[in-house]
């Protein structure tokens, strides 16, 4: 049995989880590397993968991994495949989050091995009233790339590897004797089970000012198709709406704003630098 390839998926509207799972990719090292981005994929078909040691990133929303990034997740089925959960959230908490994502994805076939929550960006954030403002920061991203690089080391430990594989190599592949669920003992997580439950959510969505000349950029970086162009300017279903901001972070003339009160109070009460959690 082997494990041949490294995995980087990822659901990340505004580029926080994705910058986290390549940084710990990177301190890998493994060449043998593809991405799966399920930001704006809205496909419903399965996606197996096989022989992989997958990192997979999701944000948190109100403590638990966003609703969106699991359902897209729920299609990967797997065999044979390690999982390493990592979770990003505004600097608040991210709760149950990660062991909801560990067990999704223990469901969808994978062997969990470790897990992490990094700090990203409130998608809330704006000038003025920062959240947690330009993280993950190089801070970050370095103790992401150590954070790979013993994941991997563990990896190597648990499934009995003495003779480490070149991971420069286009052929590279991990080999052992015995099912993954036999080898890897999974190290416990922070997070509640059952988890959190959540409110119903009140409808709202960014607003479009004079200044939108209907490029199309919020329409392509939407990651559920909440946006249209109607008469020149881009319109947003409010009900279609998860209020990851994607538009307002990548409006190239800055036209669209979302203001809301929970803004001033994260600023307020969760200014504070927090740090990522290792699980390892």
């Amino acid at each position: 049995m082997e494990l041949n390839r490294l995995c980087v998926i990822y659901y990340s509207p505004t580029h926080t989880s994705r910058s986290v799972a390549r940084a710990v990719a990177d301190g890998m090292g493994i060449a043998r590397r593809e991405e799966i981005d399920l930001t704006t994929d809205r496909n419903t078909g399965p996606l197996p993968l096989r022989n992989a040691i997958c990192l997979v990133a999701a944000p948190v929303y109100g403590g638990l991994t966003a609703p969106v990034a699991l359902s897209r997740l729920r299609r990967l089925q797997a065999e044979n495949c390690i999982a390493i959960p990592l979770v990003t959230y505004g600097n608040r908490d991210y709760e149950d989050a990660l062991v909801q994502l560990r067990d999704v994805l223990q469901q969808q076939g994978f062997t969990p091995l470790c897990g992490a929550a990094f700090i990203g960006e409130h998608s809330y954030s704006r000038p003025g009233m920062p959240i947690a403002e330009g993280r993950p920061d190089e801070t970050d991203l370095r103790t992401a790339r150590d954070f790979g690089h013993r994941a991997y080391e563990s990896l190597l430990r648990q499934t009995g590897t003495t003779d480490a594989p070149d991971v420069t190599a286009r052929d590279f592949a991990m080999t052992y004797d015995r099912p993954l669920e036999q080898l890897i003992t999974p190290v416990p997580m922070k997070g509640n089970v059952p988890y959190k439950t959540l409110g119903p959510s009140t409808p709202q969505a960014p607003v479009v000012s004079d200044l939108c000349y209907g490029c199309g950029e919020c329409v392509d970086w939407c990651p559920t198709g909440a946006i249209s162009l109607q008469d020149g300017r881009s319109v947003t279903q409010v009900n279609q709406c998860t209020k990851c901001c994607a538009c307002v972070k990548f409006c190239p003339v800055g036209a669209r704003t979302f203001d809301t009160p929970y803004t001033a109070m994260l600023h307020q009460k969760f200014s504070a630098r927090r740090e990522p959690e290792l699980f390892i």
